[in-house]
């Protein structure tokens, strides 16, 4: 039998720790994702520093590394990054001679974007970070895979509920 009770017993007031707390701040899966990303983030820096890459800059060559020549709408996509944030890094990146553009015979309006011989030599160099980021994480590739799964059904789940829309 439930009283009115019930539900103020689980809220603490405030400055208490509880876990039925539904604000309580270590409970929030926003702040864990924010705090993990960040954390991974800061493994990364050091060890993309080296190959001159930020770590958006690092993704971009990730696509292209995988399937170059894209175009820009392609890797926006691939990135989940609109064009205004994306045109900046493709800029950096073919200043530092990474990347190619050029305009599509097809279509004028679109531009792909190819990896350079210094961009592809890069890729070598960049085989190193993967492994160094598990090292430094000290977990185990299965936990980190089914992590991966686990945070690509939340991805999943948020664009159907329209928190994320997909690029035009």
């Amino acid at each position: 039998m439930s009283t009115s009770h019930d539900v103020a017993d689980t809220v603490d007031t405030p400055g208490e720790t509880n876990a039925l707390d539904p604000l309580a701040l270590e409970r929030q899966v926003c702040f864990a994702l924010v705090v993990a990303s960040r954390s991974v983030l800061a493994i990364y820096r050091p060890l993309l520093e080296p190959l001159g890459l930020t770590h958006p800059q690092y993704l971009v060559m990730l696509a292209l590394w995988g399937d170059a020549p894209l175009s820009v709408r392609e890797i926006g996509a691939l990135l989940q990054l609109d064009s205004p944030t994306l045109s900046p890094l493709l800029k950096r990146l073919e200043s530092a001679g990474l990347i190619t553009r050029t305009r599509s015979g097809e279509d004028e309006r679109q531009v792909n974007i190819g990896l350079s011989a210094r961009g592809r030599a890069l890729r070598n160099e960049a085989t190193k970070i993967p492994p160094a980021v598990v090292a430094r994480l000290g977990i185990s590739i299965p936990e980190l895979e089914a992590l991966h799964v686990s945070l690509t059904s939340v991805i999943v789940a948020a664009r159907r509920t329209g928190g994320v829309t997909e690029l035009d």
